[in-house]
């Protein structure tokens, strides 16, 4: 009885889970706008949704956005990281207390504020305010994901490479950036999901006339959702699932190669 249980209470959390996604891309190939009439099996939402100028453009305003701010942050991120180790033990614990305040910050808090500072230096808001909004609420993650890397680094493997002949430059790249390369990548990856996934900070630094796919969707939920969002939202959902299936496989054959070679 308690086994089944465990597995009734697991089978309920995947429905609960999956079960809106499931609907959502069973609406994607509805023919019928409304959602509580099946009209039949249809592409055209999919059609529509390659014809739609506004939604296209805010995709590719998300994932340009995303990747450009992801990529500095990262960048800005293993700077600091690197720059914290060298500190004093007092030093680096305030400033990495100082890091952690935007994480457990509200989304609205630092909205409005960054808001409030870009009309103080008097940017004009559009795309440039929300790629810097999304770079300054990303570094803090960046120098989380690395920092437990840093400090497994052994100061001794760098000494030794500059002892031998190594450049600083040189050394970094070639003894203390393979070291690092796991951390980056992961603040990489989470920076890029928290720039794909953000809407309040969008919200208020974006300007008149420019739309991410989360203020898109917003604006369409007051107006009523067009099917078009169904069958993009199916398509990004099933680009994850795929990436991860990839994702999780690469290691097996890594690991299969590796058994060849020896």
């Amino acid at each position: 009885m308690k086994n089944a249980a465990k597995k009734f209470y697991v089978f309920l959390i995947f429905v609960f889970l999956y079960a809106p996604i499931v609907t959502l891309m069973v609406l994607s190939f509805n023919a019928s706008k409304t959602r509580s009439k099946w009209g039949g099996f249809t592409l055209k939402w999919y059609q529509a949704l390659f014809g739609n100028r506004d939604i296209l453009q805010a995709l590719f305003n998300t994932l340009m956005i995303a990747l450009m701010a992801s990529l500095v942050a990262t960048v800005v991120g293993t700077m600091t990281c690197i720059a914290i180790e060298n500190m004093k033990k007092r030093t680096r614990t305030l400033i990495m207390g100082i890091t952690n305040i935007p994480m457990l910050n509200a989304d609205i808090v630092t909205g409005i504020s960054l808001m409030l500072l870009f009309i103080s230096l008097g940017l004009k808001f559009g795309l440039g305010t929300i790629l810097l909004s999304h770079i300054t609420f990303s570094i803090p993650y960046v120098v989380l994901s690395v920092m437990p890397r840093m400090k497994q680094l052994n100061p001794s493997t760098y000494e030794a490479a500059l002892d031998l002949g190594a450049g600083p430059v040189y050394g970094f790249f070639k003894v203390v950036f393979p070291e690092l390369l796991p951390g980056i990548l992961s603040g990489f990856l989470m920076a890029f999901t928290m720039s794909l996934d953000d809407f309040i900070i969008t919200h208020f630094t974006k300007g008149a006339g420019v739309d991410t796919l989360s203020t898109k969707i917003y604006t369409e939920v007051r107006k009523g959702i067009k099917p078009e969002m169904y069958a993009l939202s199916t398509l990004i959902f099933i680009t994850v699932l795929i990436l991860l299936l990839l994702v999780n496989r690469a290691p097996s054959g890594q690991k299969e190669m590796k058994g060849v070679k020896l």
